[in-house]
């Protein structure tokens, strides 16, 4: 009876670990609101819109460069500079934090919009 008492405790140890180190692997990753994004640009921030090539072509926000979250997937990184900081945005705040995920594991300087262009009210090209 002790051996199974022992063998369930360390089970839940070992699970409750690997769950912290999957927290703790996106800790400062910086998320901010679709209300802070102009303001970000007017500090030099480049808007990244990780949305397919046909949804930003519908409408994205002013200046914003698109590198979809799909070609970032396949190791695209075409005219990106690790010393630029990044605001990445999709449609909903799902894409984007996929996308800002790979990218700061790399190294770059990015900042997640928890929110999307579906939600975005300022003006768009």
């Amino acid at each position: 009876m002790k051996k199974l008492v022992w063998l369930i405790t360390l089970v839940l140890v070992l699970t409750a670990c690997g769950s912290t180190d999957k927290v703790n692997e996106n800790e400062g990753l910086p998320t901010v609101d679709l209300k802070e994004v102009e303001a970000l640009q007017k500090e030099g921030a480049v808007v990244m819109d990780v949305r397919e090539v046909d949804e930003y072509n519908e409408g994205h926000i002013r200046s914003a460069i698109n590198l979809p979250l799909s070609q970032l997937q396949d190791g695209e990184r075409a005219g990106l500079d690790q010393e630029q900081k990044y605001i990445v945005i999709c449609r909903s705040g799902s894409r984007s934090q996929t996308a800002s995920e790979i990218l700061h594991k790399e190294g770059y300087d990015v900042t997640n919009v928890s929110e999307g262009m579906s939600t975005w009210r300022g003006p768009v090209e």
